[in-house]
């Protein structure tokens, strides 16, 4: 269990989370709020691995013995976050999704899984954020791969606000946690925490993870069925999908590998008859490069592509009665 030591020079404004200019996007978000922890927290500690560093020129300066970049050298990276956190630090881990979860897959199993000690990973990049990169930037497989493992929390925000609110939160606990940032965003910030209701309907639920709710919203448009809205996404908020549950059909829009969170939505309702439809990236890889609009369209998680899916599921069980 770490002590925190906290500097008095923290203020209400920070404690908030709030800053005169609301960032842009999940990673600006990401940077500003880590510099305010850095300032007010002196038991957390940033570990780079060169990528955003241009976001903490000055709290490098500020806090150089709490901003740590060991370069390119990701599975080192995990392994010093971890080595941190025995000692009673509160880490905070950061590079790309495919860097970070993939190639430093055995260090977080062991250096924080198997030792049982809390930090945060903070990634970027998502499933394709940086699809001019090729296959070795892009990682839709990041949440299933950290979902194998005991005891973490797994966060996707779908706004640079929520992002600013679960990386607060995350550095105030002492577990572990995935927070995963994407370029995508909703226009509107949501509530953090449970399952939100954005829209109620009788022919089934829709629940849409992180950035990939607006695009739900314009694909059920007209459609009778309940939208939920997830940005935390482990621990599963089972209550909430069986307290709203109308007809039993269930669609799920995550915007990483496809399937990811079934075995979560059967357990939620394996005492009710049901069908699900998950809907994601395709295991098959797509040896494009493109743009990141191009890979959502190729996977059918665009507007018109969720549109066509869900309609499909929801006409058949109409056709089967």
């Amino acid at each position: 269990m770490r002590t925190p030591s906290r500097s008095t020079s923290a203020t209400s404004t920070t404690a908030t989370g709030a800053t005169a200019t609301a960032p842009t996007s999940m990673r600006e978000a990401f940077g500003e709020t880590m510099s305010e922890l850095l300032d007010e927290d002196l038991s957390t500690v940033l570990v780079l691995a060169d990528i955003s560093r241009q976001y903490f020129r000055q709290a490098e300066a500020e806090h150089p013995e709490r901003v740590i970049n060991v370069g390119i050298r990701e599975q080192l990276l995990v392994n010093v976050g971890a080595g941190l956190a025995l000692s009673g630090l509160r880490p905070v881990v950061h590079t790309f999704s495919t860097f970070l979860v993939e190639r430093a897959f055995e260090q977080i199993k062991l250096g924080f899984g198997h030792q049982d000690v809390g930090g945060v990973l903070v990634s970027v990049g998502g499933s394709y954020d940086v699809s001019s990169g090729g296959r070795t930037h892009q990682g839709p497989g990041d949440v299933a791969l950290v979902d194998t493992l005991p005891d973490f929390d797994i966060h996707v925000p779908g706004h640079p606000v929520e992002a600013r609110r679960l990386l607060r939160d995350a550095v105030a606990g002492d577990g572990r946690v995935y927070l995963r940032l994407t370029e995508d965003s909703n226009a509107q910030a949501r509530p953090t925490g449970s399952m939100s209701v954005e829209r109620r309907g009788a022919r089934g639920s829709v629940i849409a993870v992180g950035p990939t709710l607006d695009s739900v919203l314009t694909a059920t448009e007209g459609l009778d069925v309940t939208v939920l809205y997830a940005s935390t996404i482990r621990p599963f908020d089972a209550a909430t999908l069986t307290r709203t549950l109308g007809f039993a059909d269930v669609i799920l829009v995550e915007p990483y590998a496809v399937g990811t969170s079934a075995w979560h939505v059967s357990q939620a309702l394996r005492h009710v008859p049901h069908r699900l439809l998950s809907l994601g990236v395709p295991r098959a890889e797509l040896r494009s490069y493109g743009s990141p609009r191009d890979h959502q369209r190729a996977h059918d998680l665009d507007a018109a592509g969720l549109r066509r899916s869900i309609t499909d599921f929801l006409d058949a069980d109409t056709a089967a009665r």
